[in-house]
């Protein structure tokens, strides 16, 4: 079963740094990533767009900086050198922080960082124009404070969501950023070995989480970027419930982990029982894993997300679950893209139609619930490749062997 038979000191032991060989991505690929978004803003009509502190700043311009009550950014045009705009008193962090080095338009406490956005844009030679506004985008991760704070002052601009840009660049991976994937997902799946090879009766949840906290720091993570730790009848929760829970014979457990690395981030769960395994408990994981590999199978270039969605959905029907998002069966989308934020697009759901292309990364975890029993997810991530989907971690093996380990 591989389930149990460990402490956590030896199960720690047997872990080791996995982080390194592999560098965060560097100034030469942010760039090629400021080109491609400036041609494509080009070919799209999009005059500017307003790139927030987060992930989407940090991805076109390799700068670490977290969102906040101030308006703090990268201001990037169609054609030209990329601008920042940012408090006065942070222009020294900010500029030691950047990777990807430009002015920084700096406003003081009193002072509006809307109307400098706006002043910026005009001297970038993007100038209003009530009969033809240009086209600028807000950052879709933006608070909506500052969308709010720039409306007001930019007649003759269209004001729109950058998601046009962000998401086109961001969902199709380099391949240095697919190795850095690929092995934050080994890291994390190390983990979750280590975790099942742990667990005896009367062990809690807050335990398990604890423990693969200390795991993702052995192999050489900051820590656990989310946890998620259930057994029995909680794990029929998709994202848990408000209480600990301590292990019994016969549970099921469901451990939905990730880490990070160099700014991208892992996402897996596994789905076992401790104990006897009951011919219920089997029908339904068995059931899981197909939906889950019926929707790898689906995953064919220029295949809309949503037929991956569907093809995960009638594979569950098949099986007596749903229809559709009814219980017991699927009540969420069947996946997600993922990259530098853990949920990022497209979407394996019914209602995106957006093309399978190379470089696309997504989570396959068409999850069933059953309330009142129990839960089964198997989550895997996988990526297109130029002759279709390639698993980044191998899904579970088998109820009786779920990491494959054959003992």
């Amino acid at each position: 079963m591989n389930i149990g038979g460990k402490s956590m000191d030896e199960a720690l032991a047997a872990l080791s740094d996995m982080s390194g060989g592999l560098e965060p991505i560097g100034k030469e690929e942010h760039e090629q990533r400021i080109g491609k978004a400036q041609a494509f803003m080009r070919a799209q009509g999009i005059s500017a767009v307003f790139l927030n502190a987060g992930t989407n700043m940090r991805y076109f311009t390799g700068t670490k900086w977290y969102a906040s009550e101030r308006m703090v950014g990268a201001i990037l045009p169609a054609s030209g050198a990329l601008e920042y705009i940012a408090p006065v008193f942070e222009e020294g962090s900010l500029t030691d922080f950047m990777l990807v080095k430009g002015k920084v338009n700096c406003w003081e406490e009193h002072e509006s960082p809307y109307q400098l956005f706006v002043d910026v844009l005009g001297r970038m030679g993007i100038a209003p124009d009530t009969a033809a506004p240009p086209r600028i985008g807000i950052c879709e991760s933006a608070a909506f404070f500052i969308a709010d704070g720039i409306a007001p002052l930019a007649a003759g601009y269209a004001l729109e969501n950058a998601k046009t840009v962000t998401a086109f660049c961001r969902s199709r991976k380099s391949p240095a950023e697919i190795a850095l994937m690929q092995r934050v997902k080994d890291m994390t799946l190390e983990v979750h070995k280590a975790a099942a090879s742990i667990l005896h009766e009367g062990i809690s949840t807050v335990e398990v989480s604890d423990f693969i906290a200390r795991a993702h720091r052995k192999v050489g993570a900051p820590g656990s970027y989310f946890c998620i730790v259930l057994f029995g009848e909680a794990t029929a929760y998709p994202h848990g419930v408000s209480y600990a829970q301590t292990l019994k014979p016969g549970d099921v457990v469901l451990i939905d982990t990730g880490c990070q690395l160099h700014g991208y981030i892992s996402d897996i769960t596994r789905t076992y029982v401790f104990g006897e395994i009951s011919e219920r408990q089997r029908f339904v994981w068995n059931a899981e894993k197909a939906a889950q590999l019926a929707a790898f199978a689906a995953a064919q270039l220029g295949v809309p997300c949503r037929e991956v969605d569907a093809a995960a959905r009638a594979s569950l029907e098949a099986n007596g679950f749903g229809p559709g998002y009814k219980l017991p069966g699927l009540p969420h989308r069947t996946g997600h893209g993922i990259g530098m934020d853990i949920h990022e697009w497209p979407y394996l759901v019914g209602s995106d139609s957006t093309p399978l292309d190379v470089g696309m990364c997504f989570s396959n975890e068409p999850m069933i619930c059953i309330p009142g029993e129990f839960g089964v997810r198997h989550e895997d991530h996988f990526y297109m490749t130029e002759t279709g989907p390639k698993w980044f971690t191998q899904p579970a093996h088998t109820i009786d062997d779920p990491f494959g380990l054959g003992r």
